[in-house]
């Protein structure tokens, strides 16, 4: 295993052909596990700690993301086995604490799907996915949560967490009737925001570029758009159409690009988005992306970007 807790080897898979009973396989990598954490062990494995694991853990995720953005099947199951092998290393390092194993970890998620899905395993019944939604909230509370909100993590990204926010206190109850008064939220909060920009004191623009931040997410629920998804899309053009124009900058001998005029740049910019632009027409949302004159390229969309 190397430094990233990463296998040297990668064994070949079987085909979707040949389904295999999970059991073994599972049996087998905590075997792994063991080996690499017992006496013998390997000396970067066995020096780990919960805190070490917590960047790998991160670094995991954001790879298993990727994959899943790019639809790499092969990068797909490597990624999953990554993070897996991070859920096993933790459980091993708890069991050695005398905590608890990864059967009890396996054990906790399934009591839980089955306890949280009683119009699957029991004598309730669920007609679509928004009754579900409510019968998992009636759930919760009696689990003891106290609020809808209860569950979240604190550490979570603002932006997910924005997201998480508003889906709960939706399935409370809370909620607009549609996209339009989301948007006459938006109008309300824009103008709360020139406000306190004209007032030039930090604390209340911070305050009201959150509250225009949120009801931005809030509007993408509404819609059924990601909101990472659709600021990931608007990352990857920027970042395409930006190499370009730097790229034509720096050939004709130009080391700033701020050395160029605004309305040169403009023009730059127009010409970089349509070089880019052209190879994604067929996959791509279009949402537009703000040129240095501030004028946005034209079409719609939720901002997908596959790549």
């Amino acid at each position: 295993m190397n430094e990233d807790g990463k296998s040297e080897d990668q064994p070949p898979h079987p085909s979707p052909s040949t389904p295999r009973a999970p059991g073994a396989a599972f049996e087998r990598l905590v075997g792994v596990m063991d080996q690499l954490r017992g006496p013998s062990g390997c000396p970067w494995d066995l020096e780990q700690t919960l805190a070490t694991l917590r960047r790998w853990l991160v670094e995991e995720t954001y790879e298993l993301l990727d994959a899943i953005d790019a639809d790499d099947i092969d990068a797909h199951r490597e990624e999953l086995g990554d993070l897996l092998l991070q859920v096993v290393f933790q459980a091993r390092i708890r069991s050695e604490q005398g905590a608890f194993d990864v059967a009890a970890v396996c054990d906790g998620i399934a009591d839980k799907m089955v306890r949280r899905h009683p119009h699957v395993f029991g004598d309730a019944t669920a007609e679509d996915a928004d009754a579900v939604r409510v019968a998992w909230s009636a759930l919760k509370r009696k689990e003891g949560r106290q609020s809808a909100l209860d569950g979240l993590p604190r550490g979570m990204p603002a932006l997910a967490r924005a997201l998480r926010v508003g889906e709960k206190a939706a399935d409370a109850g809370f909620d607009w009737r549609d996209p339009r008064g989301v948007l006459d939220k938006i109008d309300e909060e824009h103008a709360e925001l020139r406000q306190a920009m004209q007032g030039g004191d930090p604390a209340s623009i911070a305050h009201e570029l959150g509250d225009y931040l949120f009801t931005l997410v809030n509007l993408c629920r509404h819609l059924g758009v990601d909101p990472e998804a659709a600021l990931q899309g608007t990352n990857r053009r920027f970042e395409r159409r930006f190499r370009v124009l730097e790229a034509g900058v720096h050939a004709e001998g130009v080391e700033r690009i701020g050395d160029l005029g605004e309305e040169e740049l403009e023009r730059r910019w127009q010409a970089a988005k349509r070089a880019t632009d052209a190879p994604h027409k067929a996959t791509s949302g279009g949402a537009g992306v703000e040129g240095p004159g501030g004028r946005a390229a034209s079409g719609s969309g939720s901002g997908s970007d596959p790549e």
